[in-house]
């Protein structure tokens, strides 16, 4: 099973603006929550959660009753977290089917490059 710190790296070196219309070299996470948490959860299971920031809801995961935000340096406020449990559908509303598919291929290559030791040429 993958670990989580490995996916972490796997998720953040796939985001690009393929996976989000939001993102940017400065801000690499801006708009990425619904798809990530999606990303996470088919490899490590889990719930997916949500929360307002800002007025707009984000998404993230838990497992085990421990939470799991991998973007949550898109926010210049610290988030209050409400721990809403929320559905893969809320998640999806949230991108596109176009940038699930993108984070979940690269993603995928990326975790098998690094088990198999190869590399991914970058973007």
């Amino acid at each position: 099973m993958t670990s989580i710190t490995v996916l972490y790296d796997a998720v953040k070196e796939s985001w690009s603006r393929e996976t989000s219309s939001l993102w940017s070299k400065e801000n690499p996470a801006l708009g990425q929550c619904g798809v990530t948490a999606l990303v996470f959860q088919d490899h490590m299971g889990g719930e997916i959660f949500k929360t307002s920031v800002a007025g707009a809801l984000h998404f993230y995961n838990s497992i085990n009753g421990v939470r799991w935000d991998f973007t949550f340096s898109q926010f210049l406020v610290p988030i209050g977290y409400e721990d809403r449990l929320a559905t893969r559908g809320e998640a999806f509303s949230d991108t596109t089917a176009e940038q699930y598919t993108c984070l979940s291929t690269d993603v995928k290559n990326r975790l098998a490059a690094k088990e198999s030791g190869s590399e991914i040429d970058e973007r």
